[in-house]
Formats: structure tokens, sequence, C-alpha cells
């Protein structure tokens, strides 16, 4: 069976103390769904930012099985 690897990245992954999580690509049609999914029903944070194998994306991008979502905190510099 193949599988949707959702990662999560800087203070995130503290936050989800995790940071990889596979998911059953048949349960997940957004990369919205695969946060609600692998964070075990969080609502999606307003300034998370997604990427689908290495593209930054929208949160209703669609997934397919075999894909990498990744989510990012927001990024601040100065």
């Amino acid at each position: 069976m193949s599988v949707v690897r959702v990662k999560f990245f800087a203070g995130l992954r503290e936050e989800m103390g995790r940071g990889e999580v596979e998911i059953d690509p048949d349960r997940a049609k957004t990369a919205a769904d695969a946060w609600r999914i692998a964070t075990g029903g969080r609502p999606f944070p307003e300034r998370v930012l997604v990427a689908i194998n290495l593209d930054y994306v929208d949160a209703e991008a669609p997934i397919r099985s075999g894909d990498e979502v990744a989510f990012f905190p927001p990024v601040t510099g100065g």
C-alpha cells in the first residue's frame, strides 16, 4: 500500500512531538486533510506554510498517493 508522508518542521515538529507521519491516501484529498489526519483532528493553523513534493501550495491543494506533504511555521526575519 502506498502512503502520503506528512512532515513537520521547526516549532511544529516540537509541538507535534514527531517529525513525520505516514497516512492513508484514501483518507486525505487535500493538504489540509493531511494535516487534520496527521495531527489527530487539530484545526488547520492560519499561518502555516505548506509544500507538496517541495513546491509551496495552498492548504486546499490536492494530494495523491506517494506525495510528501510538509508543514512549516511562518518564517520571520530581520
